[in-house]
């Protein structure tokens, strides 16, 4: 049986939805939607409903009422053949087989159909019904047109509306455009102004300067042709015989005089006078130009040069000269550039790093100007590893942190915004191990308050002072929260009484920091914790600029394979938008995204709220100031003088490296390195990674980075590495097939990590592998000379008592003269009696032969010993 839905049934019979429902309705037939499904007897009933509503009898009425009935009879009749083949025995008189007999078939078939008359009355019933629903078509089809008239007109009204919406929001925005354009034509006219005026007053200067240089010259040259002239008048007065003596210039052409030229030019040019000194119109200064130099913090020798007017190869002699050899490519610090720039006579200005950033940022006018609003306080969580910071945080924000990192233990600062019933706070979670100490520093700078967790079990440990010494740096209130409490060995009492000793004095015991006795597990005191928070920020009035251009600071940064470099951002004043250029350390972009703690895309980022951007140029330094700027040039200018700041700042690094290097090898010869190149996926890691193992380095081993960053490990890596067969480091990151196929290649080590202590603990280990190993002696047997027999064959052969251990006849001995050594080298023979033996015991006798060495007495003491090798470790 065939179900359609009310939908079908609508569409099949023309009529509206709404209609078929409410036809349905007074036939008893429940439907509430479009969707619900009718049956053939839903149909049959809604049918003979209709039926009645029109006036139609029903079928029983019909069926009594029904007049006479009419019988027809259909009859059908077939035929058919049937051959029957012949019996095997017979056969005819010929000798041929019979062909069989066939049979004909007649099928005949009879259908009686029985007819009821029709009445008139029928008959007129049947129009009748069929003009009602031909009427009730046309009703519905008018009723159709009508509502899809109305739904046109709707449409359009909505349209026009739209329209006119849309023209008012254009001439809004055109109007807005044209009073901006305006303004900035203002600005440009006034700026134009401004330095029209600037460029005509120093023009005016320089004309006065000329004029008053020109009559300066004048005066000097009127001087000048005075005394000339009167030196040509005692010249005239002391010559002999009043003759002029004539002077052929060594260039005069020789040969036959050409007649004398009579016109006007040739007498014109006669009648200048032309002095006889010889003298060429260059004068030189008559004193040295003095340059103000400006000097930065690294300045290459050539630059130096240029901006002194001198050539390098001055420079270059002026610092031999002071000791030092050089070259023009060489990058000077400010303090010997400064030294040079003096010895030969200059001024000396210095000019700081951060003067030309400071130009560029006062050219663009970042300036965050409007109300201050409160913000929500940022808080850092601090503490020694695993006293369960992430823990606590996991149960104020209901998330499972900890158990996604390698160990168990942070190794991230992890940037949270939370909703509590107290209000927004924001957190940063640092790691407690002893090798992030730059990124607790980090977390000390940026926040507002940090709270440092203590385990109740545990006591305080280094990390934990280390934490409260950050947080005095930074000058940053502390919240102590003890952990731990839910544990039957927890001991807050002792944790207080270390803390005091520390200098970190409780409110119950008169001091000014909170104690706040906590459980991760259970959540005891966490609604004590949040209270106490928004108390401590209430006091210190947390205010921000909420519009504006962004400034902020970089928590972390990593390299995404599909995302490419991601930063995260915490925004400390201003508003960051999705699209403004920004400028992170010696990185910029634009952003291209923008994504919250929970990976959702936001389109902008007011003060206290962490995001993670995408779209800049790299990986920023965690640490590194974010700045949004009004332009992509002017943000591409600041990380580009960024950039080559930090590059000087590298090469003298390398440079004074290289010396420090030079000099340790010439004064305590070869020393050993260990290479490594290392790569993590985030920029605190790499940064923590790299103190730790250059930390590992002594006078004998050095442990040297050859490179760092942020990635995988690429096919540069591998090249790097097999160069300088230097050890492979990834944490938590991993190679690609070409790096790979490189180190098996060459035969070269490669480590993944994701625990930042077994990276240490392998260095060490690989490090301590390349020591030499410590010899140690122990003195095993001590022998007495009794007397001295000389032999002819063998030398002197000394008679001994072993008082003391045991001698051996392979190892070495020193004989002692009244505690002195007098030689040292090893037997020739050792015997008992007459037998050659390899010990003799103490309290026995035996004759020992020196090797090398007849000068034995008697009463001298034979030390035998042995040498054994012992690993030594970092």
């Amino acid at each position: 049986m065939s179900e359609v839905t009310v939908a079908q049934l609508a569409a099949d019979v023309g009529i509206p939805v709404d209609r078929l429902l409410t036809q349905l309705g007074e036939a008893g037939i429940k439907k509430s939607s479009d969707a619900d499904i009718i049956t053939e007897d839903e149909k049959r009933d809604l049918l003979t409903f209709l039926r009645q509503a029109h006036g139609k009898k029903s079928t029983a009425t019909q069926t009594t009422s029904a007049p006479a009935e009419r019988k027809l009879t259909l009859k059908r009749k077939t035929v058919s053949e049937l051959k029957q083949p012949a019996a095997t025995r017979s056969v005819a008189s010929r000798g041929t087989p019979s062909s069989g007999k066939t049979v004909s078939v007649e099928v005949r078939r009879k259908r009686a159909v029985i007819k009821t008359a029709e009445s008139a009355e029928e008959k007129s019933a049947l129009l009748k019904e069929a003009e009602e629903a031909r009427k009730a078509l046309a009703e519905q089809e008018a009723e159709r047109k009508a509502q899809a008239e109305q739904e046109e007109a709707r449409r359009a009204a909505a349209d026009e509306l739209r329209k006119q919406e849309e023209d008012n929001r254009r001439s809004k925005e055109e109007k807005l455009r044209a009073r901006e354009e305006e303004e900035r034509q203002r600005e440009v006219a006034e700026r134009f102004k401004k330095e029209e005026e600037e460029r005509e007053r120093l023009e005016e200067e320089k004309r006065k300067l000329a004029e008053a240089e020109s009559a300066k010259k004048a005066v000097a040259k009127a001087k000048a042709n005075k005394a000339a002239a009167e030196e040509a008048r005692k010249k005239r007065t002391s010559d002999k015989g009043g003759r002029k003596e004539l002077h052929v210039a060594a260039n005069a052409p020789r040969g036959r005089r050409k007649k004398k030229d009579r016109s006007r030019a040739a007498q014109r040019d006669q009648n200048i006078n032309v002095p006889g000194s010889g003298e060429h119109g260059f004068q030189m200064p008559t004193e040295p130009v003095v340059h103000d130099v400006e000097v930065p913090d690294t300045i290459s020798l050539g630059d130096l040069a240029q901006r002194m007017s001198v050539k390098a190869p001055e420079v270059i002699k002026t610092l031999m000269n002071m000791g030092m050899m050089v070259t023009i490519n060489e990058v000077l610090d400010q303090d010997t550039a400064a030294l040079v720039v003096e010895e030969m006579g200059h001024n000396v200005v210095f000019k700081k790093a951060d003067d030309e950033e400071q130009d560029i940022l006062t050219a663009v006018d970042i300036e965050i100007e409007g109300e201050t609003q409160p913000r929500a306080p940022v808080v850092t969580i601090m503490g020694h590893v695993d006293h369960g910071k992430t823990s606590l945080l996991d149960y104020i924000r209901t998330s499972r942190v900890a158990a996604g990192e390698a160990g168990g233990i942070t190794q991230h600062i992890g940037a949270y915004s939370v909703d509590t019933d107290h209000g927004k706070i924001t957190f940063l979670d640092t790691p407690g191990h002893a090798a992030f100490s730059a990124m607790r520093a980090r977390g000390a700078k940026v926040t507002d308050i940090v709270i440092i967790v203590v385990a109740a079990d545990d006591g305080v440990m280094p990390q934990t002072k280390e934490a409260i010494q950050h947080a005095r740096a930074g000058d940053v209130p502390i919240i102590i929260a003890i952990n731990k409490m839910d544990k039957p060995e927890a001991n807050p009492d002792r944790v207080m009484q270390e803390l005091v000793a520390e200098e970190v004095v409780p409110e119950d015991w008169g001091g000014d920091t909170q104690f706040i006795k906590v459980s991760a597990h259970s959540g005891e005191g966490v609604n004590e914790l949040l209270e106490s928070i928004l108390l401590q920020s209430e006091v210190l009035e947390l205010k921000a600029v909420a519009e504006g251009p962004a400034r902020g600071a970089i928590i972390e940064s990593s390299l995404d394979k599909g995302r490419g470099a991601v930063a995260t951002v915490l925004v400390q004043n201003g508003t960051l938008r999705k699209g403004d250029p920004i400028v992170c350390g010696t990185e910029f972009g634009r952003v291209r995204a923008m994504f919250d703690e929970s990976g959702a895309e936001v389109d902008s980022a007011g003060p206290s709220v962490p995001v993670a951007v995408l779209g800049l140029s790299g990986a920023p330094n965690a640490g590194d100031d974010a700045v949004a700027m009004p332009d992509e040039r002017r943000a591409r200018e600041l990380a580009e003088v960024r950039h080559q700041k930090v590059r000087d700042s590298r090469l003298a690094e390398q440079k004074a490296a290289k010396l420090n290097e030079l000099f340790s090898q010439m004064g305590d010869g070869e020393v050993l390195q260990v290479n490594l190149v290392v790569k993590a996926d985030v920029q605190g890691s790499v940064e923590a990674l790299k103190d730790s193992l250059e930390n590992i380095s002594t006078d004998e081993i050095r442990v040297k980075v050859l490179a760092s960053g942020v990635g995988g490990i690429n096919e540069s890596d591998a090249n790097l590495a097999a160069a300088s067969s230097a050890i492979v480091v990834g944490f938590n990151v991993r190679a690609d097939s070409t790096a790979r196929r490189i180190l098996e290649e060459r035969g070269l080590e490669l480590r993944y990590y994701s625990i930042i202590y077994e990276v240490i603990d392998d260095v060490k280990k690989a490090a301590s592998g390349m020591l030499s190993p410590e010899i140690r002696e122990s003195i095993i047997g001590l022998a007495e000379v009794r007397d001295v027999f000389r032999s002819s064959r063998l030398g002197a052969i000394a008679g001994c008592m072993v008082v003391d251990g045991v001698v051996k006849r392979n190892n070495p001995i020193r004989v002692l003269r009244d505690n002195v050594v007098v030689f040292e080298g090893e037997l020739e023979s050792l015997r008992r009696f007459k037998d050659d033996v390899q010990e003799v015991k103490s309290g026995t006798e035996c004759g020992i032969g020196v090797k090398s060495y007849n000068d034995v007495k008697a009463g001298d003491q034979i030390e035998c010993f042995e040498r054994t090798e012992v690993a030594r470790e970092l």
